[in-house]
């Protein structure tokens, strides 16, 4: 008896084989839908960078365009947006304080008021561009208020200066009026009011609808003005705290005995990996252990090192012929320092001969950053000083140093009581006093810090 013929499956071509082992003949099962929910969770989390990388990018230029503000700030060149976008450095939660200048918080503030008060037409319409610019930048709640605040009030002078703002004036008789009843009121008073206009105004009661609507729009005005002033007070506030504990307060100065004693200097914790006074070892009985200056100490070594700087603690013994008589009393002190050292390459003939960029030669002192610190300084009108010392009659100019070594020389700080004089040993070779801001030649004492920082001059070789 012949076997009966097993039935012909027909299928689309294009379809699953029906086949019980394969996927789509399975019945769903809970693993499956797991890795499915894995499957959607990763290409949300892509999404989601997709958006994170566009945020990240704006949070980049936002913070380039408020370095841009601050520099121009600083050097004097500021245009109205920088002024704004400086008044919210003291309350910007994401504001890095190692970005700061140091004289950054002697510059005064200027309320928003006063920085448009005497702008013409073309600068109103310029500023509302830049602050617009801002506003798709900025996340942070507050400062998105502050800059809405400002566009608000940038819409209305301009309103006032162009053409129909002056019909405006002619004809609203009760404008003045109208800011009298809105000038006394708090922010929540004049919410209140707007609640109630807004109410009157969708009403069907017979009212003089342009009064009302111009109420309504000079109390906008006013909103903004009150979220300006609250937020432009708090930064000011912010500002004036900073100042207080970077001066710190009389009663403090008065508590410090001008000798520390020497268990005390022993006895203070030392920062991991940041240099020792005197060269690197134990602290000196008289070195400076006020309250102030290790404020002053602990602010500088916060900033760190750049990749081509290195720690500089070549603390020398000053030359006797050099001391000031007055050193060996007692309340000397000596003061603390955070110094660095900037080290690079030189190409010269020999180095192009016997190196590359993949080989590259020994690196070579290149320049000085010197901060010192005297907080307690007795004469204040004094700034402290430096002056150059060489050694075994060796004159400026001169070389000692044999074949492949460089000359150095001594650079001694002076002060006054009750500081000692301090000197370290450095390469003596020319300064260079460039005014561009890439050589960074700095040399200034501001809130009891004594800054010097040089570069040598750059010495040029034909390939």
């Amino acid at each position: 008896m012949m076997a009966r013929p097993s039935p012909v499956r027909t299928r689309n071509s294009m379809g699953p084989r029906a086949d019980p082992k394969t996927r789509v003949a399975k019945k769903t099962r809970g693993e499956a839908g797991a890795k499915t929910a894995n499957k959607t969770a990763r290409y949300l989390t892509q999404e989601e960078q997709s958006l994170q990388y566009v945020a990240d990018e704006d949070s980049f230029v936002l913070k380039q365009s408020k370095k841009k503000a601050d520099i121009r700030v600083r050097e004097g060149r500021a245009k109205p947006i920088d002024r704004l976008a400086f008044n919210l450095r003291y309350i910007d939660p994401k504001r890095d304080v190692l970005d700061d200048d140091d004289d950054d918080v002697a510059i005064e503030l200027q309320a928003p008021e006063n920085v448009m008060e005497h702008l013409g037409v073309d600068q109103l319409d310029e500023l509302h561009s830049d602050i617009g610019s801002m506003l798709v930048l900025e996340r942070d709640p507050t400062q998105r208020q502050y800059w809405e605040a400002l566009k608000s009030l940038c819409k209305d002078r301009r309103s006032k200066l162009g053409p129909e703002g002056r019909d405006d004036r002619v004809l609203s008789s009760v404008a003045d009026d109208i800011d009298k009843i809105l000038k006394p009121k708090t922010y929540d008073q004049l919410e209140t009011l707007e609640a109630q206009i807004k109410a009157k105004l969708g009403s069907n009661a017979n009212i003089d609808t342009d009064y009302w609507e111009q109420l309504l729009r000079n109390l906008l005005v006013w909103k903004s003005r009150a979220t300006l002033t609250r937020i432009f007070q708090a930064s000011v506030d912010a500002r004036e705290k900073l100042l207080k504990e970077m001066k710190g307060t009389d009663e403090q100065q008065q508590q410090q005995s001008d000798a520390p004693s020497e268990s005390s200097a022993a006895t203070r914790p030392t920062r991991p990996g940041l240099p020792q006074p005197a060269g690197g070892a134990q602290p000196s009985g008289n070195e400076d252990a006020s309250q102030a200056t290790k404020a002053l100490y602990d602010r500088e070594a916060a900033r760190g090192i750049s990749e081509n700087e290195e720690i500089f603690t070549a603390e020398e013994a000053v030359p006797a012929h050099v001391k000031a008589k007055w050193t060996g009393k007692r309340g000397a002190r000596k003061p603390r320092y955070f110094n660095r050292v900037q080290m690079g390459y030189e190409w010269n003939k020999y180095n192009q001969t016997h190196y590359d960029h993949d080989n590259p030669p020994p690196k070579v002192v290149q320049g000085y950053k010197f901060n010192i610190f005297y907080p307690e300084l007795e004469d204040k009108t004094k700034a402290p000083t430096f002056k150059i010392v060489r050694e075994h009659g060796r004159r400026r100019g001169q070389s000692h140093a044999a074949a492949g070594e460089a000359d150095t020389c001594l650079i001694l700080f002076i002060a006054g009581p009750p500081y000692e004089d301090i000197a370290f040993r450095i390469v003596d070779r020319e300064w260079d006093f460039s005014a561009k801001r890439e050589r960074g030649f700095r040399s200034t004492f501001d809130r009891g810090i004594l800054q010097l920082h040089f570069q040598f001059k750059k010495i040029f070789y034909r390939k």
